[in-house]
């Protein structure tokens, strides 16, 4: 009897054993395999059968991994207060120094995300924060993937996603587009002013060179104005005609005392 009890006590060890010396990993996992405490190979996918106790593996995980960097409290160059989250698309390209040249590859990844946005935002003003995202998700993305590729790790892009501003700050930046928008407005005006000038002093001056146009000018103004059903019509009388007028007009008519002559 007391030796069935031992067999079936043997005969589970050896179940037990022959469970942890075999693994399967998936297509897109990897093991770091370590004999006795010391770096052995990067096996997988498949089976994998390790040595009870003398071998230990580690799963490490090739998907790319998309990590939420939290809001961070940012002081732009024009000492601006914003707050900022970002979300960076990295991977694990060599799992043999993810695992040994860092502790936890994850964590290390996110607080480097954290400290070079804000190291990277700090160095620029508001306006650029909120209208250049493409350069500075550009600039975070080498700057990561530089210093994380010590670490067999891959960073492939980096998004920033809010740009969290006080109420203000929200009102002063309304009130300066606004103040733009005049601006431009204004300017506008007076290229259109400026333009409408140069083509009048054109006109006038085909005008005159050609009596005969100012004259059919006359009558097409009088076209437009009977036109609009208008009860009074200014007659405009060109100044060739009332010229000859005034100057006979001036020329008969003498003041008191004034003699004839012979």
């Amino acid at each position: 009897m007391i030796s069935y009890v031992v067999m079936y006590i043997i005969l589970g060890l050896l179940l037990a054993l022959l469970a942890s010396a075999i693994r399967i990993l998936r297509e897109y996992e990897r093991g770091v395999v370590f004999t006795l405490g010391r770096f052995w190979k990067v096996k997988g996918p498949g089976l994998i059968i390790l040595i009870p106790i003398v071998q230990q593996m580690v799963r490490v995980d090739l998907r790319t991994i998309v990590m939420d960097v939290p809001s961070q409290d940012v002081i732009s160059r024009d000492n601006v207060s914003v707050k900022v989250n970002a979300v960076v698309y990295f991977r694990v390209l060599d799992p043999e120094r993810a695992i040994i040249q860092v502790e936890n590859y994850y964590a290390a990844t996110s607080q480097l995300a954290q400290t070079t946005l804000r190291s990277v935002l700090g160095q620029h003003e508001l306006d650029e924060m909120l209208a250049e995202r493409e350069k500075l998700n550009e600039n975070l993305q080498r700057l990561l993937d530089d210093q994380t590729d010590r670490w067999g790790i891959k960073v492939s892009n980096v998004e920033i996603k809010h740009v969290d501003l006080d109420e203000s700050m929200i009102r002063a930046i309304a009130r300066q587009a606004e103040a733009e928008r005049e601006r431009r407005a204004k300017i506008i005006h007076a290229e259109g002013e400026l333009q409408a000038s140069e083509k009048l002093l054109q006109a006038a001056d085909v005008l005159a060179r050609n009596p005969q146009a100012l004259q059919l000018r006359y009558l097409q103004t009088l076209t437009e104005i009977a036109t609009e059903r208008n009860s009074t019509i200014v007659f405009p009388l060109p100044m060739d005609l009332i010229k000859p007028l005034m100057a006979a007009a001036g020329g008969s008519g003498r003041g008191p005392g004034e003699e004839r002559s012979a």
